[in-house]
């Protein structure tokens, strides 16, 4: 490709990429292997100062421009930077690079001519996100199209492109979309030179209508003014054709039966976002990109591997089957805390069956060991009567004739009483004690004399 001009200094011209009625796009260089695209804008800047009203809208819509990049987001496109060229004195925003093909190149040869119902989705919920981004910092796009979204290769994710016309004045805006604006894509109050959230929201589902249909609800024949204004009578006056009718006559033959049939089953959900976004009224559709994330996320289905499901239900197509499973869970949850609280009312204990099992084990081993004891205990044990020994007192009346030592006497006895004091304790009489008393020994005083003898 010719490179025509010199950009501006730092920054090299690599040959442009795209060229259209709202400007083209470079593809320049900075310092080494630092890709960038640049937005040049079609209409020149004479003096670059305030007194230009160009150059005074340029740097309005340019400051608008740079609140996107304030948080960075995976689906919006960086804007590095903006100036005017050193040749021709165009307006330009320096953009960020995407490498990959964007969604107009995907739907021709070699690819098929419709996406698959689960890379619908995935594109609607990156688009969702890059438009809420961009309208919570009062940014409106005003020209998604297919060919301004781009899947990056590196990252996996389709990523929004192109602010130019944002950066255009609204005089601007009007003269480039009536004479050479992507009007397939264009809502109804765009013919008007108005841009509103709203007409971003319906720029949106009309990418998301050519990916399930393999083509616009109203397609340009020709670059002709004729053609034009059929498109355009088209978004303003006519009904949607039907998606599903176009998705089967657009459906590949060289996808299986299985595959085919899996592929008409639409979400109900995602068709009727769809259908809301491409309302003739702006105040009908999505107030902005905020609320249609918010009914992306609501109703988008997490996984895709819900073969046989996902499919469109005429008699509830607001009724996805995310919140269908969702309100089953909630209604189980419901039961099972009612449950729980009437059992936790009435006092009953629950415990679990291992526990009651080793309860009724345990009660039973102790009735069979109490039982065991009660019938086979020994009950023929005799227990011997133990009888107080009497207590017999001495003979002190004096009448006994013998004399003597008692333990003398007692000797004596021991042999004649033997047999009468044996015979006495078997037939339960008690044997006499008697007392003995015990001799004393007669002081020394042998001792105590020698003692004292010493002494004196």
């Amino acid at each position: 490709m010719s490179k025509v001009f010199t950009i501006t200094e730092g920054l090299e011209n690599m040959g442009a990429l795209r060229t259209g009625g709202q400007g083209s796009v470079y593809k320049g260089r900075r310092f080494g292997p630092i890709i960038t695209a640049v937005k040049l804008l079609p209409t020149p800047v004479h003096m670059e100062n305030t007194e230009d009203k160009n150059f005074r809208s340029f740097q309005n819509e340019v400051e608008k421009l740079k609140k996107v990049n304030e948080e960075p987001n995976p689906n919006v496109v960086k804007i590095l930077n903006s100036g005017i060229t050193e040749s021709g004195s165009f307006p330009f925003i320096e953009m960020e690079y995407i490498d990959g093909p964007d969604l107009e190149e995907l739907l021709k040869e070699p690819h098929e001519r419709i996406f698959t119902v689960k890379e619908v989705i995935k594109v609607a919920d990156h688009l969702a996100n890059a438009l809420a981004h961009c309208h919570k910092v009062t940014v409106k796009h005003g020209d998604i199209k297919s060919n301004n979204v781009k899947f990056n290769i590196h990252t996996g994710n389709y990523v929004l492109l192109d602010f130019g016309l944002a950066a255009m004045s609204d005089e601007q805006r009007r003269t480039s979309i009536r004479h050479a604006g992507a009007i397939e894509f264009m809502a109804p109050e765009q013919s008007e030179g108005q841009m509103l959230f709203e007409t971003d929201v319906y720029s949106y589902g009309v990418i998301l209508y050519e990916l399930l249909a393999g083509q616009v609800p109203f397609p340009l024949t020709d670059n002709g003014q004729k053609s034009r204004n059929e498109v355009l009578v088209g978004h303003l006056e006519l009904a949607v054709p039907d998606i599903l009718e176009l998705r089967q006559r657009n459906i590949p033959e060289s996808w299986s039966e299985a595959k085919k049939t899996h592929e008409m089953q639409v979400p109900g959900w995602l068709l009727t976002v769809i259908e809301r976004c491409l309302e003739k009224l702006p105040q009908n559709r999505y107030a902005d990109g905020i609320k249609l994330q918010e009914s992306i996320v609501k109703n988008s289905i997490a996984d895709a591997g819900n073969t046989g499901t996902a499919v469109r239900i005429a008699d509830a197509p607001d009724t996805s089957l995310l919140q269908m499973e969702n309100d089953r869970l909630q209604t189980l949850l419901r039961n099972y805390q009612d449950t729980a609280g009437g059992k936790a009312d009435s006092g009953i204990v629950v415990i679990s069956k291992p526990v009651f099992f080793v309860l009724i084990m345990g009660v039973v081993l102790m009735a069979a060991f109490l039982s065991y004891f009660l019938l086979f205990r020994n009950t023929d044990q005799k227990v011997r009567r133990s009888q107080p020994d009497r207590v017999v007192v001495p003979d002190t009346s004096g009448k006994s004739e013998r004399k003597g030592y008692s333990w003398d006497r007692e000797k004596e006895r021991d042999t004649t009483d033997a047999d009468t004091t044996g015979r006495a304790y078997y037939e339960g009489e008690a044997r006499p004690v008697q007392l003995k008393p015990v001799p004393q020994p007669k002081p020394d005083t042998t001792a105590m004399d020698l003692d004292t003898t010493v002494h004196f």
